[in-house]
C-alpha cells in the first residue's frame, strides 16, 4: 500500500491515481495509437561505448521487428522535421545557406570550423540525451504497437550490470554508500544510503529518484505483461503477482518496494509538469503533427492539445523552481553535471543485450531527457512567437514521439498498480 504525500512535493499518491486512471490515461492511450506516435526511428546496432559486449539475448521475445519502409506513412518518412510550408521553406533556405557556406572561401578555415562548432554546441547544449543519428543506414522505423514492452526473459548478470552501472556511476553516489538490496549490501537495511540521500541537495536527490522511478516503472510493465503460458498453439501474457511482489512487497523487499513506487509517482509528476509547460510550442497554428493525412493530422493535434490542457489543469504540480535556485555559478555547474550524468545513462542503453529492452530503454530515457530539456528551457518557451518558426526552442519529431510514449509508459504503470492492488485484495 503506497499512500500519502511524496517527499519534496506538495502532491499525494491518491490525487495522481484519480487524475491518471480516470482522466488522462484513456486519452493518452488513444493518442499513442495514432500513426504519428506509433512509429519511432531507432538504431539498435550501435555498439556499447563502455565495455566490450557482444552478448545479445538469443530468446525470440527479445527480437524487434522493424517496419518495411512502405508501411510508414509518407509524411513521416520524407519529412519528419517538416511541420508546415513555412518551416519547409525555412529548411530549404538553411540548406541553401549551408551549400553557400561550404564554398565561401572568404571565410578562413578556423572561422568555418568555429561556425560548425557553434551550430553543434547549439544543438547539444540543451540536450539531456545522446540521440541516435536517424540518418544512419542502421536506423530503422519500429512500430511500437507491434513491439510492446513486456517480459522477455532478459535478466541475470547482464541486466544487473546495466542497472548497476547506472546507479553506481551516474547517480552522484559515493562508492562507500551501498544501495539498498544491492548484492554486496551491508546489513543496515539501507540506513546509510537514505541518510546520505537526505543530506544531498534537492537536485541530486531528484536525479536518483527519477532513475529509481524509471526502474520501478519498467519492472511494473514486466510484471503486468508476463509470459504466463507458452505453448506451440498460443502465448498468453498477463499480470504475474508473484513477480510483482518480489519487486515491490514491503516485507519481501525490507521496506524498499514502497519507496520505489513513490519514486515512480515522483517521475510521473516531473513528466506531467513538462507536458504542462510545453503547451505554447504545440499550440501554434504553424505546428503540425505531419503524416501526410491532413484530416487525421488535425484530429490528432486536437487530441494532443486536449491532453496538454488536461496536464496543465492538474492541481498539485511539482514546483521545479526549487531546482538550481542557489548561487548562479554553482547552479550552472550543477545543472551541467546533471545533464552530463543523464546523457551518460542514455548512452548505457546501447549496452542492453535484449533488443526489445534496448528499444524501450532508449525511448524512455530520450522521453525523460526531453522532459528535462523542457523544464530547463522555460524562458525560451515563454518567448516562442505565436506564428512563424520557433528558433529559440525546438523539438524534433523523435523527441516528441519519445516524450509522449515515455509518459505513456509511466501513466500505464500507475494504472497497472491499481490493477495489482485489486488482484491482491481479492486474493486475501
Amino acid at each position: 500500500q503506497v499512500t500519502g504525500y511524496l517527499d519534496d512535493c506538495t502532491c499525494d499518491v491518491e490525487t495522481i491515481d484519480a487524475f491518471n486512471n480516470y482522466k488522462l490515461f484513456p486519452r493518452l492511450n488513444e493518442l499513442l495509437e495514432s500513426d504519428y506516435f506509433r512509429y519511432y526511428k531507432v538504431n539498435l546496432q550501435k555498439p556499447c561505448p563502455f565495455w566490450d559486449d557482444s552478448s545479445h539475448c538469443g530468446m525470440r521475445d527479445c527480437a524487434v521487428q522493424p517496419c518495411p519502409s512502405d508501411e510508414v506513412p509518407d509524411g513521416i518518412r520524407s519529412a519528419s522535421y517538416k511541420y508546415s510550408e513555412e518551416a519547409n521553406n525555412l529548411a530549404e533556405e538553411c540548406e541553401e545557406a549551408k551549400r553557400l557556406g561550404a564554398v565561401d572561401d572568404s571565410l578562413s578555415t578556423e572561422t568555418r570550423q568555429a561556425v560548425l562548432q557553434w551550430a553543434q554546441h547549439d544543438d547539444s547544449s540543451d540536450s539531456f540525451c545522446e540521440a541516435d543519428d536517424i540518418h544512419s543506414p542502421d536506423a530503422e522505423y519500429v512500430d511500437l504497437l507491434l513491439n510492446p514492452e513486456r517480459y522477455t526473459g532478459y535478466k541475470g548478470p547482464d541486466a544487473w550490470k546495466i542497472w548497476n552501472s547506472i546507479y553506481e556511476e551516474n547517480c552522484f553516489k559515493p562508492q562507500n554508500v551501498k544501495r539498498p538490496l544491492a548484492s554486496d549490501r551491508g546489513d543496515d537495511g539501507g540506513h546509510t544510503f537514505y541518510k546520505w540521500l537526505k543530506g544531498v541537495c534537492v537536485e541530486k536527490r531528484a536525479f536518483y529518484r527519477l532513475i529509481s522511478g524509471l526502474h520501478a516503472s519498467i519492472n511494473i510493465h514486466l510484471s503486468a505483461r508476463y509470459l504466463l503460458q507458452d505453448t506451440w498453439s498460443e502465448k498468453k501474457w498477463g499480470p504475474n503477482v508473484t513477480e510483482f511482489q518480489q519487486r515491490f512487497d514491503e516485507v519481501l523487499t525490507r521496506g524498499e518496494g514502497p519507496r520505489r513506487l513513490k519514486n515512480l509517482y515522483f517521475l510521473y509528476l516531473i513528466e506531467l509538469r513538462a507536458l504542462s509547460k510545453v503547451l505554447p510550442f504545440f499550440e501554434r497554428p504553424d505546428f503540425q503533427l505531419y503524416t501526410g493525412n491532413q484530416s487525421q493530422d488535425a484530429e490528432v493535434k486536437h487530441l494532443l492539445l486536449e491532453i496538454l490542457q488536461l496536464a496543465k489543469s492538474f492541481p498539485l504540480h511539482f514546483d521545479e523552481n526549487s531546482f538550481f535556485a542557489g548561487n548562479k555559478k554553482e547552479a550552472a555547474k550543477l545543472k551541467e553535471e546533471f545533464r552530463l550524468h543523464f546523457k551518460n545513462i542514455s548512452k548505457i542503453m546501447d549496452c542492453v543485450g535484449c533488443f526489445k529492452c534496448r528499444l524501450w530503454g532508449k525511448l524512455q530515457t530520450q522521453g525523460l531527457g526531453t522532459a528535462l530539456k523542457i523544464l530547463f528551457s522555460e524562458n525560451l518557451i515563454e518567448r516562442i512567437p505565436e506564428s512563424g518558426p520557433s528558433y529559440g526552442f525546438q523539438l524534433t519529431r523523435q523527441e516528441i514521439v519519445a516524450l509522449f510514449n515515455a509518459f505513456g509508459r509511466v501513466s500505464t504503470s500507475v494504472k497497472e498498480l491499481e490493477n495489482f492492488r485489486n488482484i491482491l485484495q481479492n486474493m486475501r
